[in-house]
């Protein structure tokens, strides 16, 4: 496998120096900000990530207050005791997108988070203790007792919370690939999955990155070369 200097002195050179790389590297919230996370902040997110999945985001952020209002801020509490027939409501409400299997979704999402909350005293604080190295273990958790978490979402709900973790966009598999991985060139699979984790690992013991950085330096060290300004237009998803 590449040596991941060479990886980060392509990038470098992509994009204008040491200098002018460190200045595209958001460093993850850390385990102290997560673990203050609110589970209603959880669970927005979650919804988030789960009506953006195969939709137009920003339509998603034009309609995200009337979300907030529609699901009563998130606060699972409350979300507990709503009867089917707000639920059903809300298959028509205008406030937000109308999918009715997404919008049942926060209800059973709204019960995962309590669940951990009620196991290890809140979700931020059960992320907080999860550890980088096995991400693929927290994504099976996510696809497992969440609904509509698996996948790529599970990922994209991990890096908008602010954990510290990779993410298989189409650079960052190019840029495993490039470096000698064998892996599809859509990582789908277990198998893959806990290739790109393993190697993840190495690398990061090799050089004391976050794992968000290194996904992040892996997506800018290949394909379109991207501006400083575009990429701040574009999500941090794709990094």
């Amino acid at each position: 496998m590449t040596s991941f200097k060479v990886i980060r002195a392509r990038a470098e050179k992509r994009k204008g120096g040491p200098k002018a790389l460190e200045k595209l590297l958001r460093p993850p919230a850390g385990a102290k900000a997560l673990a203050k996370l609110g589970d209603d902040r959880v669970l927005a997110e979650m919804t988030r990530r789960v009506f953006c999945a195969g939709f137009a985001w920003s339509v998603i952020d034009a309609k995200w207050e009337g979300f907030e209002e529609a699901f009563l801020g998130f606060a699972p509490a409350k979300l507990a005791f709503k009867s089917d027939e707000f639920w059903e409501k809300l298959t028509s409400d205008a406030r937000i997108v109308r999918n009715g299997a997404k919008i049942m979704s926060v209800r059973d999402n709204g019960r995962f988070v309590q669940e951990i909350a009620r196991e290890h005293g809140s979700f931020g604080k059960f992320l907080s203790a999860w550890p980088s190295s096995n991400e693929i273990g927290l994504l099976e958790l996510l696809a497992k007792r969440g609904s509509r978490l698996g996948g790529n979402t599970g990922q994209m709900l991990l890096r908008f919370l602010g954990w510290d973790g990779f993410v298989t966009s189409h650079d960052v598999t190019a840029c495993l690939r490039d470096a000698g991985l064998d892996i599809a060139e859509e990582v789908k699979s277990k198998r893959d999955l806990a290739k790109v984790q393993a190697q993840f690992n190495a690398w990061a013991e090799e050089t004391g990155l976050s794992y968000l950085h290194l996904s992040r330096i892996c997506a800018m060290s290949i394909g379109e070369n991207h501006t400083p300004e575009e990429i701040e237009r574009r999500t941090r998803s794709d990094y």
